[in-house]
Order: structure tokens, then sequence, then C-alpha cells
């Protein structure tokens, strides 16, 4: 079972995020923050993250910054999640090697979609 990561500071996308991950089947883990996300990469490896940009303690570029940097975990697909739409933004994130840049609103089928092409072309399940 693929295990997949929704880092958000609104813990009412945090949720949405999570009840679509699961009924997808995938085992999720959840972050509130930058620096819980790291925490929990560490913790969990998981095998694709959500990371919304704006956010307390660690934004979702500085956490993006820490896990390239990382040899253990630059391999993890990064999608970012965010309001932040403008095209530098969207430049930025992709600059920073997120294999998506996705911004909110964002439909959650679409979403599901996303993530399943994601870790099938990562051979995971």
């Amino acid at each position: 079972m693929a295990r997949v990561m929704a880092c958000d500071d609104d813990h009412v996308i945090r949720g949405l995020l999570e009840v679509n991950l699961e009924m997808e089947g995938y085992d999720v883990v959840t972050a509130c923050d930058g620096q819980d996300a790291l925490d929990k990469v560490r913790a969990h490896a998981p095998d694709l993250i959500l990371l919304d940009v704006m956010m307390p303690n660690l934004n979702g570029w500085q956490v993006a910054e820490a896990l390239q940097a990382d040899e253990g975990t630059r391999d993890i697909p990064i999608v970012f999640l965010s309001a932040r739409a403008m095209e530098t933004d969207v430049q930025r994130g992709t600059g920073l090697g997120a294999a998506a840049y996705v911004t909110k609103p964002f439909d959650p089928i679409d979403l599901m979609e996303l993530v399943a092409q994601l870790l099938a072309d990562r051979g995971v399940a």
C-alpha cells in the first residue's frame, strides 16, 4: 500500500485530503506545518508528499529545499497545493523539483487521479 503525506496548516483541507486518500486505499500520514512534515517524512518515509506552501514554522518552499538537500528524501515526489497561483510561484515550485503544482481550490477527484498517476509512474501502487 502506498503511503502519502498530506501537509497543510488548515485542518479542514488536511482532513479532506486524508479522507480522500484513505478512500483511494492509501496509507496516510498528516502534518500540520513544515517542521512537522520534515519530522514525519523521516519517521514514515512516504511515497509521495502533498505540500502546502504557506505554513507556519517552515513554509513549503523551505520543506522542499530541505527534502531536496537530503539524499534519503530527494526522490520523493512533491505536489505543491497552494492558493499562490502566480506564474512565478508555479515556476518556483517546479524549480524546486516538484512533480506538480496544484492551485487551491482544487478538485479532489482530479487530485486523486494525479496522485495515482505519479505513484504509478514510480511503480508504487
